[in-house]
């Protein structure tokens, strides 16, 4: 495994690695939900392709009062489960490396990027865009591995791909769960033993309101609503999670789905964003509207 942290060694050692070239950019700290995305793209390198995957903590999808300076970094570690899931390329730079002057031309995620995490997160998705299209032009994968817990980040790069026309696969691997539903997130780390004892609740609303799709929208987003009300009753004063939102989405386009709209048919996407103590985690399940398989998990 070739390990590079400028982009001149980058360079060097992407002109040597066999095609297809997939990528898998992460922030580090890296958890069995990462690693399901390492394996899934060494399916698709297949036995004669190459794996690379980055590893940096991106400054510009950090709000002023977000856990920049605290979000875990354990290279190490990262390095040696790279190693042992058949990675063969490592790209960690630093900031500097990264954005040697100040970056003044940003990618606008347009209306998507703008509603939920977007609109909880003021230029998160600018940041987002902006690092995944200036790590696909310095890596030149053909394929890029992203994870479904982030669907709409998932949308967006679908999208930016698809416009600029970048030629590059967007791979999606399903969300990888503990045993009590709760997604697996390097941001779990920060979440007490009472709290992680009830952010499961996220998931257990999620699955309750897909099970609800043959009624149609407003009855997904009703039977998940009264699991997060049974949640906040039965809990002690302050210990239920405080909910940004609850939304049905578009799959394809992240629009929202009307509550009324019980003509929809298609795929949407049942999201949550919500604070466990301090701690802020999202998930979402896919929900099949109108079809044989009224409901499944993402």
């Amino acid at each position: 495994m070739i390990v590079t942290m400028n982009r001149a060694e980058l360079k060097s050692a992407r002109e040597k690695l066999p095609a297809p070239v997939v990528l898998v950019p992460t922030m580090g700290a890296l958890h069995n939900g990462h690693r399901a995305l390492l394996r899934r793209a060494r399916e698709l390198a297949g036995p004669r392709g190459s794996v690379a995957v980055s590893i940096f903590v991106n400054p510009l999808q950090f709000g002023p009062n977000e856990d920049l300076g605290t979000y875990p970094r354990t290279l190490e570690s990262d390095l040696a489960a790279c190693e042992a899931e058949g990675v063969d390329l490592v790209f960690a730079p630093s900031v500097r490396e990264m954005y040697p002057q100040e970056q003044l031309v940003m990618v606008d995620p347009g209306p998507a990027g703008e509603i939920l995490e977007g609109e909880f997160r003021p230029g998160f998705f600018r940041g987002v865009l902006t690092v995944v299209l200036k790590l696909f032009s310095l890596v030149r994968p053909d394929i890029a591995v992203f994870g479904q817990k982030d669907a709409q980040q998932l949308v967006l790069v679908r999208r930016m791909s698809a416009d600029f026309g970048l030629g590059i696969e967007i791979e999606a691997v399903p969300t990888v769960r503990a045993d009590d539903g709760l997604a697996l997130s390097s941001r779990n780390k920060y979440l007490s033993a009472e709290q992680r004892a009830v952010a499961p609740v996220l998931h257990r609303a999620l699955s309750v309101g897909a099970a609800a799709a043959p009624l149609g929208p407003g009855a997904v987003l009703a039977a998940a609503q009264a699991v997060l009300d049974d949640a906040e009753r039965t809990q002690p004063a302050g210990a239920s999670p405080r909910v940004d939102y609850l939304a049905l989405a578009d799959a394809r386009s992240y629009a929202p789905v009307p509550r009324k709209d019980r003509d929809f048919h298609g795929t949407a996407v049942l999201a949550i964003a919500a604070r466990v103590g301090t701690t802020r985690l999202i998930d979402n399940v896919i929900v099949e509207f109108g079809t044989e398989r009224d409901a499944a998990d993402d």
